[in-house]
């Protein structure tokens, strides 16, 4: 197949490629390497791309939309993986601006670019950041997320809106991955996992939200992208009960969104006691309330991926984590 995948030099976006082009198909990465964290990791994971000769680039941002139109037509992709957008929780609280330009503007340009090509399939990336001030746990495709906790989350939401109605108009086959905190090599800089990494390797006391007392479904990237392969490869159709939406997660028209994490939520001091072990040196613990924006616990109900595409999870955090910290020793010369 011919795959746009947009955010191609991210965490999420450079692996995927990876295992797509392995397996043979034409792949077209789109990102604009912007500087909200270090570039040069941007580019070195395009780096590892770069010598597949079925792999090409374009350096674009998703709001610039005469650019995405460009890259869609001297492409002609069949399917389209959209990973790229603002990240972050925290950041939203300082610049929501750049998240209104990348995650709603810039998606907008991808569904008209997708409708107007008659793309086959478009997945893209939502978060587990929509289940905002939910409490029910493990969050459920079928929960009702109308209590956004953040801008992020907000945008996210938003895309999910957006997507569906483009299915609805145009046909436009959607599917939406809301993604649980996604770890492991080559991971981004601004995640618990690498920060507490680089200040447990400095002497540096780390900062604990929430006393450590919250969980995450830490998802290991290799599962993830394991995830995603599956779902573009099924294209979504509409539900079978037909007159009206059958469910928050499903329509009469060819949508579906979908939980993808590890369905195994992992108190953040445990995590924190397992990377220990990996480097083989305590942290200094530097104990915080809860950040605003943030939600105390995540947990994914992910039955209905499984169900449909065959999705199992299978990298428990001891294994994930030292995979992690023997590519930071790696890439940083350690």
């Amino acid at each position: 197949m011919r795959v746009l995948v947009t955010g191609a030099a991210g965490f999420i976006g450079s692996s995927l490629s990876q295992v797509l082009l392995e397996r043979g198909d034409q792949v077209l990465g789109l990102d604009n390497l912007n500087a909200y964290y270090d570039p040069r990791l941007k580019q070195a994971r395009l780096d590892r791309l770069l010598p597949y000769k079925n792999f090409s680039f374009v350096r674009a941002s998703l709001e610039d939309r005469p650019a995405v139109e460009a890259a869609f037509d001297s492409f002609g992709p069949q399917r389209v993986v959209n990973l790229a957008a603002q990240a972050g929780v925290r950041y939203s609280l300082e610049n929501p601006q750049a998240y209104v330009d990348s995650n709603i503007t810039g998606f907008l340009n991808i569904l008209e670019a997708c409708r107007h090509r008659h793309v086959e399939h478009l997945v893209y990336a939502s978060s587990s950041s929509v289940y905002g001030a939910n409490r029910k746990l493990p969050f459920s495709v079928e929960d009702n997320v109308d209590h956004p906790v953040s801008m992020y989350a907000a945008t996210k939401k938003a895309n999910e809106l957006m997507a569906h109605t483009y299915s609805h108009l145009f046909g436009l086959p959607t599917t939406g991955l809301r993604f649980f905190t996604v770890y492991g090599p080559w991971g981004r800089p601004d995640m618990a996992l690498f920060l507490f990494t680089r200040k447990i390797l400095a002497g540096e006391p780390i900062e604990v939200f929430n006393h450590g007392r919250h969980s995450r479904d830490f998802t290991y990237i290799d599962d993830i992208v394991e995830g995603v392969v599956r779902t573009l490869d099924q294209v979504a159709a509409p539900s079978p009960a037909a007159d009206g939406p059958a469910s928050p997660a499903t329509s009469h028209a060819p949508y579906r969104l979908y939980n993808i994490g590890n369905h195994q939520p992992v108190e953040l001091l445990r995590y924190i006691e397992v990377l220990e072990q990996c480097l083989g040196r305590k942290a200094e613990r530097r104990l915080l309330p809860l950040q605003p924006g943030d939600v105390p616990d995540t947990w994914a109900d992910v039955e209905a991926l499984s169900r449909d595409v065959g999705y199992r999870p299978a990298t428990p955090i001891e294994v994930g984590v030292a995979r992690f910290v023997e590519w930071y020793l790696q890439y940083h010369g350690g």
